[in-house]
């Protein structure tokens, strides 16, 4: 069983930066791609990054690409999101997720593993 836990938010003013991390425990069988997604109130689920077992591949949505960057440490189990030049739009709770293939993906349901996600509030 693999557990995400996710911290780092808060809130802020516009243009400002925020880091979120995601630390994994536990075990999985194959190589694991690992994403972020986020909600805002009365929306959808929406993609945010992704970035491959190896870390070679990333891959942004078209809102957040040149702000934000996904990284992942190894030696930790951690996953990271710098968020700069934060807009009120970027508003939502934020969620990490790990697969069960090695690729970075962009669909939720192709993850298995959620965390329970983390606020993040930004002002105008």
């Amino acid at each position: 069983q693999v557990q995400l836990v996710e911290s780092g938010g808060g809130l802020v003013q516009a243009g400002d930066s925020l880091r979120l991390s995601c630390a994994a425990s536990g075990f999985i069988s194959s190589g694991e791609g690992m994403a972020w997604f986020r909600q805002a109130p009365g929306k959808e689920r929406e993609f945010v990054a992704c970035i491959s077992r190896d870390g070679w591949n990333t891959y942004y949505a078209d809102s957040v690409k040149d702000r934000f960057t996904i990284s992942r440490n190894y030696t930790t189990s951690t996953l990271y999101l710098q968020m700069n030049s934060l807009k009120p739009g970027d508003t939502a709770v934020y969620y990490c997720a790990e697969g069960r293939g090695s690729r970075c993906l962009t669909a939720d349901w192709e993850y298995t593993y959620w965390g329970q996600g983390t606020q993040v509030a930004v002002s105008s």
